[in-house]
């Protein structure tokens, strides 16, 4: 009896995993169609725009720039600066000093010649006290703005910084990461163009800036990264936003904007409540708790996607590091996809509730668990004697190929539309990453996600520490090496 069951369990198991195999093939093959007609479209549409115009256009909306700061005493003057020289008609920079244990606050204090204010705070959204707002007393800083307050995390600084905002348009960045100075323009015309639905949020690509050159806060020549771990996340931000967040744009049900670089509707934002400061995943569940605010109240919207490279930052390369980021990404989104459960599979949610919900639970949340079971189960057969090597060769040959094909389209999609890696050795080393990615790096990306759902259930929370150097070895680089045309 039970020898018969063990083996009806392994053949349903068989078939499970044939499913999950061409389900795999057909989404991903669907992906890169989308996304290709989005990328199009999306270039049609500025092939001849003139962002000039939305700078001195008198019905461009305000843009509030809410970039939290911990610790981040060595480099904030310089970040400071350099949001503040975007080039846009209406914006202000709101740093959040949360509760640094740096001098992060004194360097801005001298650097701007800020004062403390009596600012009436309004606390629309909760969020840790407020110990003090600060303005310069020079009319060259007058666009920006800094709290001081109790630590409570990135998303309560937000929060914080998002009940000070007086502008339309709420952009919630990383203080350190680096934008492109017509960043702002680009990023509000899709509120600009809104005609019969409400434009509730636009996300922007991410590129990476290690390795680059950068002077004066700007990417002025880019290079891939010189480790594989580096590379690897090179190929895998063109996987995720120039396909995958450009496909679930055309059919608008993307749930996920980047924490780094996005800019959402201030009213509707405080409607919702702000960020929930106890996920760690707080960008993903701000966007789905939004679009749950539109369905339930049937009001036609559509949530954006730019593609262009305008906010770079830098990523870890140091494996412990990076461990951290894919374990607290997969605990934010088993965090966010629980608190939503209501949404799964439900009509009342559209496109949100009967593809994206569903697709984010079987191949984001539970991917690292399949792929665990598919190893378990192929270890099984081969002990058992039951293993068919033709079987295995030829399916996971089939996948391997898929891999190679959409790693590989999505860097010819870079070229095609932005062209900003010309170096052909770059371009040399992305392919042979594409080539080994599946056999040396993909292994140890499914160990974090497991790891992460472990911690999870342990009720383990918090970011871990996020150790930086690209930028300043950038900046540096000329120091060092001697010039060379490439």
């Amino acid at each position: 009896m039970y020898s018969f069951l063990f083996y009806f369990l392994l053949e349903v198991l068989g078939v499970f995993f044939l499913v999950v195999s061409f389900s795999v093939i057909i989404i991903y093959l669907t992906t890169m169609f989308l996304s290709a007609l989005e990328l199009r479209d999306h270039l049609r549409r500025n092939r001849f725009a003139d962002y000039q115009d939305i700078i001195t256009s008198p019905i461009a909306p305000g843009v509030s720039i809410v970039a939290p700061a911990f610790n981040e005493g060595q480099n904030i003057v310089q970040n400071a600066k350099s949001l503040m020289s975007l080039h846009y008609g209406k914006f202000e920079v709101i740093i959040i000093n949360d509760g640094s244990k740096d001098d992060t606050l004194q360097k801005l204090i001298d650097a701007f010649e800020l004062v403390k204010t009596n600012y009436a705070y309004n606390y629309q959204i909760e969020c840790k006290p407020v110990k003090g707002v600060y303005k310069s007393k020079n009319e060259s800083f007058s666009k920006l703005l800094v709290i001081d307050k109790e630590n409570g995390g990135k998303a309560d600084a937000l929060n914080s910084g998002i009940n000070l905002a007086s502008m339309e348009i709420i952009s919630c960045i990383d203080v350190d990461c680096i934008l492109s100075h017509e960043s702002l323009t680009r990023m509000v015309r899709p509120f600009m163009e809104e005609t019969n639905r409400k434009v509730i949020a636009v996300g922007g690509a991410i590129g990476i800036a290690n390795n680059c050159d950068v002077q004066d806060g700007t990417v002025t020549k880019y290079r891939i990264p010189t480790t594989l771990l580096g590379r690897f996340q090179v190929i895998e931000y063109f996987r995720a936003f120039l396909m995958g967040r450009m496909a679930w744009t055309r059919i608008n049900g993307l749930m996920l904007i980047s924490g780094a670089f996005g800019f959402f509707k201030r009213d509707l934002v405080l409607a919702v409540g702000g960020y929930f400061p106890k996920t760690v995943g707080e960008d993903m569940e701000l966007v789905v708790r939004m679009r749950r605010y539109m369905e339930e109240r049937k009001i036609p919207y559509k949530v954006g996607f730019v593609p262009d490279p305008l906010c770079w930052t830098e990523v870890p390369e140091d494996e412990s590091v990076l461990s951290r980021q894919r374990n607290r990404w997969i605990r934010g989104t088993i965090e966010t996809l629980q608190l939503h459960k209501v949404v799964k599979l439900n009509p009342r949610y559209g496109v949100l509730g009967l593809l994206s919900y569903p697709y984010w639970s079987a191949f984001e949340k539970f991917a690292p668990i399949v792929e665990l079971l598919g190893v378990l189960y192929t270890l099984t057969l081969i002990v058992i004697g039951d293993f068919s090597a033709f079987y295995f060769i030829a399916l996971y040959s089939m996948l391997y190929l898929l891999s190679l094909l959409v790693s590989s389209f999505s860097i010819l999609y870079e070229q095609i539309a932005f062209h900003n890696y010309k170096d052909k050795k770059d371009l040399n080393k992305l392919i042979f990453t594409v080539l080994i990615e599946p056999f040396i790096i993909h292994p140890k990306v499914v160990l974090w996600g497991l790891k992460g759902h472990i911690d999870f259930i342990k009720g383990k929370g918090g970011w871990g520490q996020m150790i930086r150097t690209g930028f300043k070895k950038s900046e540096d680089r000329k120091k060092f090496e001697p010039e060379t045309n490439v």
